[in-house]
């Protein structure tokens, strides 16, 4: 896989090339990723970007749930990304109090919970079983990092 200076670049290039989904799929998973970005940044009281910020209430009430790939399988991908908001949810209740370890660390990747899903429904288990460590490794963000942040009061970025 071909690495990318930009994240979302390298994210839609791994889950295009890398895990070989389809585009619906590929589409859908980078319209929820772009989505959270930006309500990650509103809950951190980070700017915001008015295209980003018009692209996410599109994608999340127009694009996202007419999607190919999600009409065929919202009943997979809804428990999924709930899971995904509730880990969220708890994760950052806990560093609002400065309680940050290595459990609010992972549940802010509930995304990748939601690639795996998505994997599993495109290509079967077992198939999405040897690719598992692989979307594991799409979360970016180092513990050591994400701890530092907190430790330091900088300001959390996406």
């Amino acid at each position: 896989m071909a690495a990318q200076d930009n994240p979302q670049d390298n994210l839609r290039v791994n889950l295009s090339q890398g895990l070989q989904l389809p585009s619906a799929a590929v589409d859908w998973l980078m319209m929820l990723w772009n989505a959270i970005q930006v309500f990650d940044d509103a809950a951190d009281g980070d700017p915001i970007n008015p295209q980003d910020l018009n692209a996410a209430i599109w994608d999340t009430l127009v694009a996202m749930p007419t999607n190919d790939f999600y009409v065929r399988n919202a009943h997979h991908l809804s428990p999924m990304v709930a899971s995904m908001i509730l880990k969220w949810w708890a994760a950052n209740d806990v560093e609002s109090v400065g309680r940050v370890d290595e459990r609010s660390y992972m549940w802010r990747a509930g995304y990748y919970d939601v690639v795996l899903m998505v994997c599993n429904l495109c290509h079967g288990p077992a198939a999405t079983g040897r690719v598992a460590s692989q979307i594991l490794g799409l979360y970016g963000e180092k513990y050591e990092d994400y701890k530092k942040e907190f430790l330091s009061g900088t300001d959390r970025s996406s």
